[in-house]
């Protein structure tokens, strides 16, 4: 006799069920049908954990948000060099992109709708953050220089951002590409900038 889930296991089966089907999907193609068959329950039951697909969108994105956060902080504490941290920040979303591919889908899919992806812009806010003071870190030590710098970096940090979220995105597609080759290509775009890559400077 197959043992009945607890209501706390069942919702977290019907979540990770649903991540892969808005992953698959999107949002705006995936119905809460496709989620209760995926997960082998009627629909009645999956509303009486979730009201709409919008809860239940929501209650996803608010753990991919959640773990994701954690782990970009952790990685990118004070104490290590800028250049060093910047690679384990990479490190990190390419470990994010590979371990959890449907999390991953539904954040690219979803970070510039802001009708469903709010909980999302928050991920994509913080990496721009964490991206613009490891960008400025060797300009702290000399006020007028951060004072030129920050204004331009900022405002160029959502680029920034896109871009190495598609370049992830593209290297998940090319994966004849070595990692470590994606890795050092993302790293080096951060960190020298495109005018220093173009003129043949390259990091150690």
């Amino acid at each position: 006799m197959r043992r009945r889930l607890t209501s706390a296991s069942r919702r977290e089966q019907l979540l990770s069920v649903a991540l892969d089907e808005f992953g698959r999907r999107g949002f705006h193609l995936t119905q809460m049908e496709h989620v209760a068959a995926a997960a082998g329950v009627s629909k009645g039951l999956l509303y009486q954990h979730f009201e709409s697909k919008e809860e239940l969108f929501s209650a996803v994105t608010s753990s991919i948000v959640e773990g994701l956060s954690v782990q970009l902080h952790e990685a990118t504490k004070p104490g290590d060099p800028g250049l060093e941290r910047m690679r384990v920040l990479v490190r990190t979303l390419f470990d994010f992109a590979t371990d959890q591919p449907s999390a991953w889908a539904v954040m690219i899919r979803h970070f510039d709708k802001p009708e469903v992806g709010d909980e999302l812009q928050g991920v994509r806010d913080d990496l721009g953050a964490i991206i613009v003071d490891l960008m400025l870190l060797n300009r702290r030590n000399n006020p007028t220089r951060l004072a030129a710098a920050e204004p331009v970096v900022t405002l160029f940090a959502p680029i920034v951002t896109g871009g190495l979220m598609s370049l992830i995105s593209w290297w998940l597609d090319h994966p004849e590409v070595a990692r470590e080759r994606a890795e050092t290509m993302a790293v080096e775009f951060l960190w020298l900038g495109l005018e220093r890559i173009r003129a043949g400077e390259r990091l150690p």
